[in-house]
């Protein structure tokens, strides 16, 4: 996995679950291993920070990992605080990715 970030605002789609709207300056992985464990690191941050999936089930022909990480997928899951927009944070590194769910991308 090549070294980077991925940053991503966490936008609320009332009734959907939520969608990501990566930052200009995001990385996100172009190789299928590397797609999933990012996604994985994603789906860890989210339930860390309290998310939780949404009734509404995943269409897997429309919501692809690839999907999410380019801002054009809403998945299943529901906020905490439906009130904020906070950002996820990914470090991508040699290995697994780390992210993490923050107020604010510094």
């Amino acid at each position: 996995m090549t070294a980077g970030r991925y940053v991503a605002r966490i936008v609320e789609v009332p009734d959907h679950g939520i969608k990501l709207e990566p930052a200009e300056d995001s990385t996100a992985p172009d190789q299928p291993t590397e797609v999933n464990l990012l996604g994985m690191a994603i789906a860890l941050a989210l339930g860390a920070a309290g998310y939780r999936h949404h009734a509404e089930q995943r269409d897997p022909e429309l919501q692809t990992l690839d999907a999410l990480l380019s801002g054009e997928a809403v998945m299943p899951w529901r906020s905490p605080d439906e009130s904020s927009t906070p950002y996820l944070v990914c470090q991508l590194n040699d290995g697994l990715p780390t992210c993490e769910v923050r107020p604010t991308i510094d």
